[in-house]
């Protein structure tokens, strides 16, 4: 069930309930080519978060936007562990101007990119003066940013309000152990976290065991009476179904599809 979302039927309480709706993440596109190519062709509205510069970005990207996906950034950020971050990743000894000018590259280096979510980021979300300027960067664009929440004391969604920009967070990782009984369990906990609270968001990867379940189960949740939305179209369900950006309000990605290290 794509959720049709109307002016009508947003008013929960004059207008007919709206059904328990998730979205799902699908982070790290790029890698896997035909992991990748199976994602995009699903019928569900699915949002990809592609990691920039990556060998089967700019493909995927161009053909996940024809099979009406929504597309993001997948920022590499600091992690605690020092896992290495790959091209267009950011860190806490970057100045402003170096992260600023990083963090655009990316951005212009993914075709039809509508949001961002940070890839991995366990240290670097949690330092308040490296997520301003991600998050001022990011305000002059017409993109939302979903905290993939990659740990509790994350401090990015607070600042993307705070700058006031669309703004989610991730719910339920669905595959970090890469079993079909581990991901079954955690699609079920994405959708009892849907019932509970109306919607919810999952992240999960392009591991040929999500890919998988996701194709079975995805088009069985109609008979279970959930719905399954982009992560632009959960926003404005849980926002009076108004529109995240004004026309004219934020200045245009300019495409650079140009490698950067």
């Amino acid at each position: 069930m794509a959720l049709p979302i109307t002016a009508a039927s947003q008013d929960r309480n004059t207008g007919p309930e709206l059904p328990p709706t998730i979205a799902i993440i699908i982070d790290d596109m790029g890698h896997n080519l035909e992991e990748g190519e199976r994602l995009a062709r699903m019928d569900q509205p699915l949002t990809l978060a592609f990691l920039p510069y990556r060998r089967f970005t700019i493909p995927l990207a161009q053909l996940a936007h024809k099979q009406h996906k929504e597309i993001m950034l997948h920022a590499p950020m600091a992690n605690t562990h020092n896992f290495a971050l790959g091209p267009g990743g950011l860190t806490p000894d970057m100045n402003e101007g170096s992260l600023t000018t990083t963090l655009r590259r990316a951005l212009q280096s993914i075709p039809y990119v509508q949001g961002v979510n940070n890839h991995m980021g366990s240290l670097l979300t949690q330092q308040l003066q490296p997520m301003d300027w991600v998050m001022k960067e990011l305000s002059q664009y017409p993109v939302y940013f979903v905290d993939s929440r990659t740990i509790a004391s994350s401090v990015a969604g607070d600042v993307a309000l705070a700058y006031q920009i669309p703004s989610l967070t991730r719910d339920v990782f669905l595959d970090h152990e890469q079993t079909e009984e581990f991901v079954d369990r955690q699609f079920k906990l994405l959708i009892k976290r849907a019932r509970e609270n109306g919607s919810a968001v999952g992240i999960g990867h392009p591991h040929k065991v999500t890919v998988d379940y996701l194709e079975k189960h995805l088009p069985l949740l109609d008979q279970q009476g959930v719905a399954i939305a982009t992560i632009s179209g959960l926003w404005a369900m849980r926002n009076n179904n108004r529109e995240m950006f004004a026309e004219g309000e934020k200045q245009a990605i300019r495409p650079a599809f140009a490698r950067k290290d």
